[in-house]
């Protein structure tokens, strides 16, 4: 697949995934670790899409190991590293590390010089475009609160100060938005530079702490912040990664508008609805008059959440406000949403229906702060 220079982030290549995770353990756990890991080796084994995997020491230190595996697409490691499964399957290793870090990588090129390969079979599963890029990382966290809490959460969430924006010499806070649906929040962060610096500097920011500590008795999954491991449970299943980002080959215009969509998936359809937005979105990048200049989607299980900046109100272009623009694109968005859940039930045949369909996930902004430009 082909993908367009405007696009900067995507699941949706088609390339082989490698999965890089860095360790620094605790002194002595080495043998627990080991224990921990055949047992995560002999589960992911049988996940679908998983095609390799090794553990790695590090010969200066010992205390830092690394574990790589390959995936056949991002999709299905996706699928697992956000299930309940994986949850449960890595916590074993907790107590035994003491930091982590993942990175995701698409292959891009790959050299076999026992074996040489044609150019057809050389560029399968691999990346086709180089991705430029716009110098952003994206991710958002999702979670819900008591029912009838909800003005309060929102009152709490969109009154705390902003954390400072620049977090190191090469990391910096660009925008947050934040979002809700009846009781789940949507909490949107751009980052120019390290997104887990980033996402680590705001956690260790006083007013960030306050604020989330005065909204603890009001989140349906109970959480203890200084406990590692009950924030790191809940940080993983709040976990909303951005599966796909473009935006138009276009100068910005003035007076964007942010906006937050949400689309419950029917039950484990939220990777093909994720994927059928992104590409609406890169269709609508091509086109000079859409009012979408920019599209994030996110996904997670069967919750996606498409962030998007428009030119003017919604309702004014409601086909392209939601992505279905286009011969059969409604009946396809229709196969692929749970419209009972956000109460829209029925056939998406009809403007009057559409129009409800936008007016229903359209999200309450509750915040949206961007940094001043350095």
């Amino acid at each position: 697949m082909t993908m367009s220079g405007r696009i900067s982030q995507s699941a949706f290549d088609g390339s082989r995934l490698r999965v890089i995770l860095l360790l620094d353990l605790y002194e002595g756990a080495q043998e627990q670790f080991l224990e921990a890991y055949e047992h995560m080796r002999n589960k992911v084994a049988s996940v679908p899409g998983h095609i390799s995997d090794q553990l790695c020491q590090s010969i200066e230190n010992p205390s830092q190991w690394l574990i790589t595996s390959e995936w056949e697409s991002a999709p299905p490691f996706l699928a697992w590293v956000n299930s309940e499964e994986h949850v449960e399957t890595v916590r074993p290793m907790h107590s035994c590390v003491r930091d982590t870090r993942s990175m995701r990588y698409s292959v891009v090129r790959e050299t076999f010089p026992e074996q040489p390969r044609t150019p057809a079979t050389a560029a399968a599963g691999l990346q086709s475009a180089v991705r430029v890029g716009d110098g952003v990382a994206r991710h958002a966290l999702t979670f819900t609160v008591k029912p009838g809490s909800e003005s309060k959460v929102a009152e709490l969430l969109a009154g705390y100060e902003s954390p400072k924006a620049q977090v190191d010499d090469t990391t910096r806070l660009r925008r947050t938005s934040l979002f809700m649906h009846g009781n789940r929040v949507v909490r949107a962060v751009e980052v120019e530079g390290d997104l887990l610096a980033a996402l680590r500097h705001v956690a260790r920011q006083p007013e960030v702490r306050a604020v989330e500590e005065a909204i603890n008795p009001y989140l349906e999954q109970d959480r203890d912040l200084t406990d590692p491991e009950s924030a790191r449970l809940f940080f993983t299943r709040a976990a909303l990664p951005a599966v796909h980002h473009v935006a138009a080959g276009r100068p910005e215009p003035d007076g964007l508008r942010r906006h937050a969509l949400y689309y419950p998936a029917v039950a484990g359809r939220g990777m093909d609805l994720a994927r059928f937005l992104a590409r609406q979105d890169e269709a609508a990048a091509d086109e000079p008059d859409s009012p979408v200049f920019a599209s994030t989607v996110f996904q997670r299980d069967d919750i996606v959440v498409r962030l998007v900046d428009v030119t003017g109100d919604l309702d004014l272009d409601p086909l392209a406000a939601l992505g279905v623009k286009g011969p059969g694109k409604a009946a396809e968005l229709e196969r692929l949403l749970d419209g009972a859940a956000i109460g829209v039930e029925g056939s998406l045949d009809s403007e009057r229906t559409l129009n409800r369909l936008l007016s229903h996930a359209d999200m309450l902004p509750v915040t949206d702060r961007s940094a001043a430009a350095s």
